[in-house]
């Protein structure tokens, strides 16, 4: 009996991190957007200096599911969760990755003036933040329900990002001396598509800790 109240204090620390790993990479994802429509060099640097932050909590991440294998011998679905733990960390690391790659286009772009306001690109942002917190709720929960109908906003995400890059390539056709910039907000548009697909694999990680199947949901 105390051993297993130990290990569930165990999952509940395993939790926390896991909360406090998404917590960063959902303010650096906000933060990169933010940087981009703002022109915020100083705030695009930061992001890739917290990015060290995240791969250490990472490891962390993994080291502790590590231990607790090694020592606990978790069985069926305590063992599950710590499996499911590491996809989640390993896709939020990715994820952080994406909002490193929009701060380097954002320091690039520093001293242009940007070819047109950026409207979508913000709003496919939230949508993928949104994306983000609810799948990790969704994790909290065991939520598989959730889960799923989480997964069929990356449809809207994919259209958003097509939207994006029609109207970008346009501006491509129409004034050749826009092509370096509509390229760098094409990849932006891209690297928040990639961060829906990162949150659809987070979807099915919940799937599987709930009912021991592997669902693909980014078919």
């Amino acid at each position: 009996m105390a051993t297993r109240s130990y290990f569930e204090e165990e999952l509940k620390n395993l939790h926390e991190n896991i909360l406090l790993m998404s917590a960063m990479v959902e303010e650096m994802l906000a933060n990169s957007v933010k940087a981009l429509k703002e022109h915020d060099i100083e705030l695009g640097q930061k992001i890739i200096d917290d990015d060290d932050a995240v791969d250490v909590k990472e490891i962390e991440i993994q080291d502790f599911c590590t231990k607790l294998i090694a020592k606990q011998h978790p069985l069926a679905k305590d063992l599950r969760l710590v499996t499911a733990a590491l996809k989640i960390i390993g896709d939020l690391e990715r994820i952080a990755d994406n909002a490193v790659d929009i701060a380097k286009i954002v320091i690039r772009l520093s001293n242009e003036e940007y070819i047109k306001p950026l409207i979508d690109i913000p709003r496919m942002a939230d949508l993928t933040i949104d994306m983000l917190k609810d799948a990790i709720d969704s994790y909290v929960k065991e939520d598989i329900s959730f889960a799923n109908e989480i997964s069929l906003r990356d449809d809207q995400i994919d259209g958003l990002f097509k939207q994006i890059y029609l109207e970008l390539l346009t501006y491509m056709m129409e004034d050749p001396k826009k092509i370096t910039q509509a390229t760098h907000f094409i990849f932006v548009a891209r690297y928040l598509e990639r961060v829906a697909d990162h949150t659809t694999n987070i979807c099915e990680a919940v799937i599987y800790l709930v009912t021991g199947e592997y669902k693909d949901l980014n078919d």
